[in-house]
Parts: C-alpha cells; sequence; structure tokens
C-alpha cells in the first residue's frame, strides 16, 4: 500500500464523526448547532468532494458564547498561574497525542501539504508549553521607587476575548492566539475561518479534556458578515485577536469602535526577499524558494517579491525558473507532495487573475501561470520576471505560489523598491556585509526582518508588521501586553507634604 492509500484510510476513519455530526459550535462546555439550525457545506479543495455541514451561527450564537465566557472569566482569571500552567501543558500533550488526526484533517480541509502540516500540530504544541510555562509569572510588574512613594504595577485579564483565524495554517496560528490568551487568564470566543472549520473543532474538545473549565473556551462556526460581525460588536468581548486581509482588519476596527475594543491585527504583506551580489546565492535561492512556495503560497509572510541585484540576475533568475519548474505539486497527503491545492474555488479564481494582470503589466511568466488538470484547485507554481514595482502584480498581495522578480542597481534603489508598498510585515535580506545589513534593516520598513535568513520563529520575539500589515505584536511577554491590563498602585512611604485646600 502507497503512502498516499494509507493517509488516505487514515483520513477516512478520521472524518467519520465529522460526516455524521458535521462541525458544531462548543459553548459552555456543550455541542450545540446553532440556534436557528441554519448550515453550510464544507467541501475539500483536493477534489471538491463534501466533506461535511458546519454550523451557520449568528449574533444569537456569539451572544450565547460571549455570555459563557463572561460567566466564566472571574473563576478562570482568579485561578492560580501555576494551575493554569498544569492544564495547558496538558493540553499540549494531548495534542501531540493526536498529532497525526490533526495533521490529516487539515490537509484534506485546506490543501496544505502532508510535508509542512505534519508539524503544524507539534507547533502549536509548542506554543501551548511555552505560554504555560509563563502563565505563573503573568501578573508579574515592576517596582518603581520615587522620593515619596513606592510605585508597584501588576497585571490582570482584560476580560473575555475575541479571537478570528484564518484559512492558511489554522490549527497552529489558533494555538498562537489562543494559548496566551488562556495563560493570561482570559476566557475565549473563538470564530474559525469557514474555509478550515474541522481542526478548531478537534483543538477546543482537546482542551476540554485536559481540564479546561467548561466555558473558558467557546467556539462558534459561520461567516464573518454574520457571525465575525456580531463577535467584534459584542459589549462583553473586551478585545479581538485578528489574522487576516488588511480591509477585514480595518473593518473590524471600525466595527468595535462603539464598544472601543483593544484590537491585535496580524495582516497581510507584499514581502521583499533582497539578494545582493556579494550574498551565498545558492542558500538565498533556497530560502527564496522556501518563503514564497511553501505553504502553498498561502502565508502573510511569505517573500513574494524577489529584488535581486543587477549583476548577478541573470544567473539568480535562471536557476530560479528551473527550480520553480520542478516543484513537485500533487495530493497534499502525498509525502512527497511539494504544493497541493489552494482553499477554495474563490481564492483560486483570484490567484489566477494575476496571470492575465501579469502580461498586462507587460512582466514575463517565466514559469507556471496555468491551472493543472480540471478538479480541485491546483495551480502551477509560478515566477514572474521583468516587472518593475509599479506593477499591480507587485504592489498587490496575491497569497498564493506566485513571485514577482525585480532587479536592481544600488542600495538605495533596493531600499527605495522594498519601501515602495502599503505592505511591511516581513523582509528578508541576504549580503555578506555586515554594515550594509545593518544599515539596510535599519531603514526597512517591516515589523519582523531576517538577515542571511528564512523565516525562523523563536517564540519569544516579537512577531507583527508595521503599516498596512498590522497592529500590535504577539510573542513572549508582547502577547500579555495585548491580554492583560497593567495597573499602578503607589503606596505612600511617609507622611509627604499634601497640599491643603480650603484650610
Amino acid at each position: 500500500m502507497s503512502d498516499l492509500q494509507s493517509n488516505l484510510d487514515k483520513l477516512s476513519g478520521y472524518l467519520e464523526r465529522f460526516r455524521r455530526d458535521g462541525v458544531l459550535n462548543h459553548i459552555a462546555g456543550e455541542a450545540r448547532p446553532a440556534l436557528s439550525g441554519a448550515t453550510f457545506d464544507n467541501a475539500t479543495p483536493v477534489d471538491e468532494s463534501h466533506i461535511c455541514k458546519v454550523a451557520r451561527s449568528d449574533a444569537a450564537d456569539i451572544d450565547a458564547a460571549a455570555r459563557a465566557a463572561k460567566q466564566a472569566f472571574p473563576a478562570w482569571a482568579a485561578m492560580d498561574g501555576k494551575e493554569r500552567k498544569k492544564i495547558l501543558h496538558r493540553v499540549a500533550d494531548l495534542i501531540v497525542e493526536r498529532a497525526e488526526e490533526i495533521a490529516l484533517c487539515e490537509c484534506w480541509d485546506t490543501g496544505q501539504a502532508l510535508r509542512f502540516m505534519s508539524k503544524a500540530a507539534l507547533r502549536g504544541a509548542e506554543n501551548f508549553r511555552f505560554f504555560a510555562d509563563r502563565a505563573p509569572a503573568a501578573r508579574d510588574g515592576q517596582m518603581l521607587p520615587s522620593p515619596t512613594l513606592m510605585n508597584v504595577t501588576t497585571r490582570v485579564p482584560i476580560g473575555p476575548v475575541g479571537v478570528i483565524t484564518p484559512w492558511n495554517t489554522p490549527f497552529m496560528l489558533s494555538t498562537w492566539k489562543i494559548a496566551p490568551a488562556l495563560a493570561a487568564g482570559c476566557t475565549v470566543v473563538h470564530k474559525p475561518a469557514e474555509f478550515s472549520p474541522l481542526t478548531a473543532r478537534l483543538l477546543v474538545e482537546i482542551a476540554e479534556e485536559a481540564g479546561l473549565p467548561k466555558g473558558v473556551w467557546n467556539l462558534v462556526n459561520g461567516f464573518g458578515e454574520d457571525a465575525g460581525r456580531a463577535l467584534t460588536e459584542h459589549p462583553d468581548i473586551k478585545a479581538i485577536a485578528f489574522v487576516g486581509e488588511s480591509r477585514t482588519g480595518s473593518m473590524i476596527m471600525k466595527q468595535g469602535a462603539d464598544t472601543l475594543k483593544r484590537v491585535h491585527f496580524e495582516l497581510g504583506g507584499k514581502n521583499p526577499v533582497v539578494v545582493f551580489d556579494d550574498a551565498d546565492l545558492d542558500r538565498a535561492l533556497d530560502a527564496a524558494i522556501f518563503m514564497i512556495y511553501s505553504l502553498n503560497g498561502e502565508r502573510c509572510t511569505s517573500s513574494s517579491r524577489l529584488l535581486v541585484q543587477s549583476t548577478v540576475a541573470d544567473q539568480f533568475l535562471e536557476k530560479l525558473t528551473a527550480r520553480v519548474n520542478s516543484i513537485r505539486v500533487g495530493h497534499p497527503l502525498d509525502p512527497k507532495t511539494e504544493v497541493g491545492p489552494l482553499i477554495h474555488k474563490t481564492h483560486f479564481d483570484k490567484v489566477c487573475s494575476y496571470f492575465d494582470t501579469a502580461r498586462e503589466n507587460g512582466a514575463t511568466i517565466a514559469a507556471g501561470g496555468a491551472r493543472i488538470g480540471d478538479t480541485g484547485w491546483f495551480v502551477a507554481p509560478t515566477l514572474f520576471t521583468g516587472a518593475s514595482n509599479d506593477m499591480t502584480i507587485a504592489q498587490e498581495e496575491i497569497f498564493g505560489p506566485v513571485l514577482t522578480a525585480i532587479t536592481f542597481d544600488t542600495e538605495e534603489q533596493a531600499l527605495a523598491i522594498a519601501n515602495d508598498i502599503p505592505y511591511g510585515l516581513t523582509g528578508y535580506v541576504w549580503t555578506s556585509d555586515l554594515t550594509r545589513a545593518l544599515r539596510f534593516t535599519n531603514a526597512l520598513e517591516a515589523g519582523m526582518i531576517w538577515v542571511n535568513s528564512e523565516n525562523v520563529r523563536h517564540l519569544p520575539t516579537p512577531f507583527g508588521g508595521v503599516k498596512a500589515s498590522g497592529i500590535g505584536r504577539d510573542g513572549g511577554d508582547w502577547s500579555f501586553e495585548f491580554y492583560m491590563e497593567t495597573k499602578h498602585i503607589g503606596f505612600a512611604t511617609g507622611q509627604h507634604p499634601i497640599p491643603r485646600l480650603g484650610a
């Protein structure tokens, strides 16, 4: 039996419960259909076959979840951090035990290749372990003495929070947002993307099996225009953590304005990978290919603009084209597959529309630029060359396995091109000149920059972007800054003079 067939057989067993029951909401510890009884269909992008029905929730379901989170908040917030730590570590243990189930379901739901999703569950477990270990010290503050006062700070959880996650790597990103919220002492209402509901359901079940009290974590499925909007407008929800496109982030900010919602946004990117002629070109080539074509190109930190110095551009682009044409596109459950299908027809149509746009812009399609097969949403890994930064293909986030290559002559020109974009999430710089690296990264408009490296995530470091790429930072203590309020308390150390009015 082939590895692919073996994985398909295992998947069939894992999906049986979803075929039978659908994907239900989870509110106050109970699996529930939408109060209206409404559902929507979920299909796999692999062959467009039906997976299951999903609860289509509205404002009434969000209200029930928010009330459950509000009711559960006092006890969860008051729980000793060491106890929260134990529960969150148990969540991580159970994620590891069910890693295969999570990976196979996520591949079928999203089209992501197993070679990457097999690690996503383990990364999710590490997210829980990292924040579990920080839970006991989450409330720690500072001692800031003044001449007359002993000033101290402490932190308290902000309250029930809403988490809205995307469809590209839904399991890992859900853990990245929810684990610090729980560690801080917040309760959660989670609305996953409608295109990828399966693993969110698995995750909340795992959490309660691990001992998370009922109502601390609530799951509500649905669409942005009804369930999503109701969550962002609900007065009992104190903050919204959102990962998705920039236009949706702007809408959420407007929707939350009346209730003065705190927001944390991880939004879009059109990230440059800048290759100077003194770089290790073979390593730069590997990193540039990995950061745009892995995960089907459906990731915010992808290096979707290649800026390569003109002195080495011809040889670099020749090797790049050959490699792109050799990327293996196939069934996501085949361990040999490097690129699977795009998430949904809607997104497939958007990505494919840029092929005509590239031609209209005057760029060259050096590789790809076409659909593969006539079943499922498979797209050939694509490379645009001969582009300039003012072209649509260089300015708009395509969010697929599509790379736009631009040449530059000088460092100053490279910096101007890199910054001439609405986004500012990540940047990648390849050079052997340390002083150049220092100059360039200092002036590059991006929240995260890697020098001579692909994106290597280190959990204590801040994650987030500037400009249209987001607001706020995740990671380490930065996550607690979002999910907690800081208090100042001043204790008088003596009888300092107090002004006497009306005496």
